[in-house]
């Protein structure tokens, strides 16, 4: 690690205490950028990453609501605009109780670089509460919702900050958000994505995330000459990017076996098909119900818990080609890495934000497998909620194929980015490098067009 990066660290570590989340973000992009800033002193004269580390805006607000018992409950919201340096602040908003300022201070920060990748006009942020819609009724995540965009709406806008969907905020939670937002500000713009069709959505839109991640896997494979024909995936999660990652593979020929929630894991070796994943949907989506019950309606599957005592995740033990982390931040660790190697995976995709613990990560840069980051990789649910807002701008919706063609075009432009950057500065076929030095150059160069701001 450069004397730069190290000072660099020490600074972001005491101002921001306890954040560890964020501090593994900035650390992975510092050592990313050390080779730019070398060879392009103006950006460090100018203190272009320590500005991009300090959100320009940081907003945090009580959201008190009713329960269907008439009882008071409070829950913290939370908005931290990073950047706009190219554009009205986007990311999504995610409701779970693990949510904290350190926590959605790390995915504003990825979703700069990420938004930067798509080449879509797109500044970043992130927001959410510690709010958890598992086990609420209808009505208690409405008066929550209600509730929280009451503040949220002061500091949004269609040209100011359009959030999205994230962990724990769907079509519902979409749907109720923007109901409250028309009601309070007496207009109805693009100043959410992810809307229903309806009433503003774009076609694609739920699928994006799952199939971008998918396309961006295929063009690493093409790389090498090969395909996903045939391939044995793993996946994790069972949410709307897991889901879409099986429904995209399937398409593509491959073979998924695993999903998982945070009850434990399912593994069929028989595969996932379209009709099993048609379970999933509705078991997820509609009757909220656990994975467990997958094996109980496909016999020939097995169901794992979950063992907080265990060191690693066994679904990452799982002999298979390609790897989908799909569920959250962090779930891949060093051990988990190994297992993968060992087991023959020679592909991973990211397709939620930050899943692999910067020891795994280096597991697998250091075996040389084709490793697709989440800033590259998960970049089609935003890029298409860019689509969605240029399709509010001109009141007009455009087809599903217009969209996933769109999608894949975009996807393709992102691994294209990574690979030449990559070698531009030297380390050819460094995913990581790639994307960072990528969305880090247009955003830095906007900055610096735009003065000290």
């Amino acid at each position: 690690m450069s004397t730069y990066v190290t000072d660099l660290m020490t600074a972001v570590k005491g101002k921001n205490p306890a954040e560890a989340e964020f501090h593994q973000a900035v650390e992975e992009v510092a050592e990313s950028l050390a080779l730019v800033l070398d060879r392009h002193p103006e950006y460090r004269n100018a203190r272009i990453l320590e500005r991009i580390i300090e959100p320009e805006r940081v907003i945090m607000f009580r959201v008190p609501w009713l329960d269907d018992r008439g009882g008071v409950q409070i829950n913290r919201g939370f908005r931290i605009e990073m950047n706009s340096a190219i554009g009205p602040y986007k990311g999504g908003l995610r409701f779970h109780p693990s949510v904290n300022l350190g926590i959605l201070k790390f995915l504003a920060f990825e979703q700069v670089f990420k938004n930067a990748l798509t080449t879509l006009p797109m500044g970043g942020g992130k927001g959410g509460s510690d709010f958890d819609p598992k086990g609420k009724s209808d009505n208690e995540v409405m008066c929550f919702c209600q509730s929280f965009m009451s503040e949220l709406q002061r500091h949004i806008g269609p040209n100011t900050d359009v959030p999205a969907g994230d962990i724990g905020v769907g079509g519902r939670e979409i749907g109720f958000l923007f109901g409250q937002y028309k009601r309070l500000r007496n207009e109805f713009t693009g100043v959410l994505t992810g809307k229903g069709l309806n009433w503003g959505g774009s076609l694609i839109r739920p699928e994006a995330t799952g199939y971008g991640c998918v396309y961006f896997a295929a063009e690493m494979l093409k790389t090498r000459g090969q395909s996903l024909e045939g391939k044995s995936c793993l996946v994790s999660g069972s949410g709307n990017v897991a889901q879409y990652t099986i429904e995209k593979l399937l398409e593509l020929g491959a073979k998924p076996v695993t999903l998982s929630d945070s009850d434990g894991f399912l593994v069929d070796e028989a595969g996932i098909d379209k009709q099993k994943l048609t379970f999933v949907m509705d078991l997820k989506n509609h009757r909220r119900g656990r994975i467990k019950e997958y094996v109980d309606k496909f016999k020939g599957a097995s169901f794992t818990p979950k063992d907080a005592k265990l060191d690693h995740d066994p679904l990452w033990s799982v002999k298979a080609d390609c790897a989908f982390p799909s569920a959250t931040q962090n779930e891949i660790n060093a051990k988990d890495a190994d297992n993968l190697l060992r087991n023959g995976v020679y592909v991973v995709a990211e397709g939620a934000n930050m899943p692999t613990t910067p020891d795994g990560a280096t597991r697998f840069l250091d075996a040389g497998i084709l490793y697709g980051p989440g800033k590259a990789a998960n970049a089609g649910g935003v890029a298409t909620s860019g689509l969605e807002m240029a399709q509010n701008s001109m009141r007009f919706s455009w087809t599903r194929e217009e969209v996933d063609n769109r999608l894949h075009i975009i996807m393709q432009s992102i691994h294209s980015a990574c690979v030449e950057t990559a070698l531009r500065f030297g380390t050819p076929g460094h995913y990581v490098n790639g994307a960072n030095i990528a969305g880090f150059l247009k955003v830095a160069d906007a900055m610096l067009d735009q003065g000290v701001v």
